[in-house]
């Protein structure tokens, strides 16, 4: 068998990207050759291709699930904000330009070809694809320009299922609200929906299953359960974002604060925190919130001295000055803990002062650096040169407890997390106890379980039916002009 699914959404933040890593565990586990696929993502949360491409984070997580190797052609189009109402628009894997909401439109509708080409070639190479769609699936003031919903499934041949988020209440309304704004020809691609995240008694549901597929002939597929506190990993919405802190599971944990940056970029690079029982994690956006910190981190960022204006802004720089705990700077946040930075191609604003912790002098420049490094990934405009140099990290700088590095993801790599934190502990005078599960395994375990989850929710069987009723890809209609 082969086919190929679009797993869409009532709203933002219903599911779509758990529920298609689900999917493609549970596939994979069939041992089917299944691929992801999200044609078009706004996010800063990215990955990098072993060739050199930027992708989401959720589809890169999505092909560990699949076990099969991100490619670029897994996400074509990657929108990255930097400001309210622009972004950096990265197509197959390299950034192009920068565009602003209003325009975007248009370039939009330019890019459809790109998108189909990349989805159709995936499934030429691949048995199986399950597509991720974005945001509302009937977003009507924008289906003219949608390439990753709807849209694409008729222009692609491939049916759809929606993603209904039940915990946030009025969850029968927007599934049928969802059906019925769409057009006739976008409704016909939609097969069934799902509930997710439901807390308590699934039958009480089924008055309101009975009557929402008498009024649109569709079947609900399945209501998941919310999953509690089961940490979840590579989000890629900000509105997930809370699901990456923990309290500890030890009895005095190592207490890591992240600056909770307005533009933040990474954030998978605390996902192996998030792992570690004796570490506990919470987001900072106030000076009181690092007054016990052990280890205070200044992450990622998709515009550098914007969100360093917005530290000094809101307190925190003087407070990460005098914190005592220890300080990592993580890409953007190391290029802030230096003397300087001299921007003139992210914000344009020139030289502008650092925190001066570190004695390192940044300049952005071209070409933008996209690679794999060792454990982890490089994605960086700036150029840091370091009078001290940290001789633990490919590319940092350390002075005392404060250190720096322009590598994404060095968490993901064992030996170092747990030379690291043992490190602060020490330093601290607190307990560090390093997980006794690997990093890898524990996202082989984290995906495992979400598939159980889908497995014993979901109907699998009338999933599979409706994935293979997709069209060949040789049959694809095509776009609506």
């Amino acid at each position: 068998m082969s086919g190929a699914l679009l797993v869409c959404g009532a709203t933002s933040g219903a599911g779509k990207s758990t529920v298609t890593s689900a999917l493609c565990r549970v596939w994979s586990d069939a041992g089917r050759d299944v691929a992801p696929f999200k044609a078009q993502n706004m996010s800063n949360h990215a990955a990098v291709t072993a060739d050199g491409g930027e992708i989401g984070r959720a589809q890169a997580m999505q092909a560990w699930a699949a076990r099969v190797a991100p490619d670029r052609r897994m996400n074509p189009i990657l929108l990255k904000p930097s400001a309210a109402r622009t972004s950096h628009l990265v197509v197959l894997g390299d950034e192009v330009t920068v565009t602003d909401a209003a325009g975007y439109g248009e370039v939009a509708r330019g890019l459809r070809d790109v998108v189909l080409e990349a989805f159709t070639s995936l499934r030429a190479e691949h048995d199986w694809v399950v597509a991720e769609g974005a945001g509302g699936a009937a977003e009507i003031n924008l289906l003219d320009r949608d390439l990753v919903n709807l849209p694409l499934a008729a222009a692609a041949g491939i049916p759809a299922i929606v993603v209904v988020d039940i915990d946030r209440g009025g969850a029968f309304a927007s599934a049928y609200g969802t059906w019925a704004l769409l057009p006739d020809h976008l409704r016909r691609q939609v097969r069934g929906f799902v509930f997710n995240q439901f807390r308590g008694d699934a039958s009480l549901l089924e008055p309101g299953h009975a009557e929402l597929t008498d009024r649109t002939g569709l079947p609900v597929l399945g209501v998941l359960p919310h999953l509690g506190q089961h940490p979840m990993l590579g989000v890629e919405d900000s509105l997930d974002l809370a699901t990456t802190t923990r309290p500890g599971g030890s009895p005095s944990p190592l207490r890591v604060a992240l600056l909770r940056l307005p533009h933040l970029a990474n954030p998978a690079d605390f996902d192996p925190l998030v792992m570690e029982p004796s570490v506990s994690l919470r987001w900072a956006a106030h000076p009181d919130d690092l007054d016990d910190a052990d280890l205070v981190i200044l992450p990622g960022s998709r515009a550098t001295v914007a969100d360093l204006a917005w530290i000094r802004e809101r307190g925190l720089a003087d407070a990460v000055a005098r914190t005592g705990a220890v300080v990592l700077g993580i890409c953007a946040g190391y290029q802030m803990l230096g003397r300087w930075i001299d921007d003139r191609i992210e914000s344009g604003a020139g030289r502008v002062p650092g925190l001066d912790l570190l004695g390192v002098e940044t300049t952005f420049a071209t070409p933008k650096i996209v690679r794999r490094t060792g454990p982890g990934y490089e994605i960086r405009w700036g150029r840091p040169v370091s009078d001290e140099p940290w001789d633990v990290a490919v590319e940092g700088s350390r002075r005392g407890s404060v250190h720096g590095t322009s590598v994404h993801g060095l968490f993901d790599d064992d030996a170092f997390r747990h030379s690291f934190l043992g490190e602060v502990a020490r330093s601290r005078g607190r307990r560090y106890d390093p997980s006794p599960v690997s990093f890898a395994t524990a996202v082989d375990q984290h995906l495992d379980h979400l598939a159980s989850w889908l497995g014993e929710h979901l109907d699998l069987d009338a999933v599979d039916k409706i994935a293979t009723s997709a069209l060949p890809v040789d049959a694809a209609p095509g776009w609506v002009r």
